[in-house]
């Protein structure tokens, strides 16, 4: 539930009240007690973290992590033809195929 931020129109006094967001409003003013008051808009209060241990992967399960680490140790599949083998393994196939093409053409 959030704070709101009232000013009382009768007596100009400022003050915070914790309500519903779907709750009417309490328009009554706690010093003069008149149902003047009227909420004012606010900019609200911003999270600020500090220091470390405020990513998402801190608080993982062990066995998160451990995955996590046999995934960076394995060769991504490449790009192109999605070899498992790891990214530029068909660039080598391509280059083997390239070599015997060409002697064959100079045969």
């Amino acid at each position: 539930m959030p704070t709101y931020v009232y000013t009382c129109q009768a007596c100009e006094h400022t003050f915070e009240r914790f309500e519903s967001m779907t709750a009417k409003p309490d328009k009554s003013c706690p010093k003069c007690g008149k149902k003047k008051a009227e909420r004012n808009i606010s900019g609200g209060a911003g999270f600020i973290f500090k220091g470390a241990g405020f990513y998402t992967t801190d608080y993982r399960s062990s066995s998160y992590k451990d995955g996590a680490k046999k995934d960076s140790t394995t060769p991504a599949p490449c790009g192109t033809c999605g070899d498992p083998k790891g990214a530029g393994a068909c660039q080598t196939e391509a280059k083997s195929t390239t070599k015997s093409t060409s002697k064959k053409k100079a045969s």
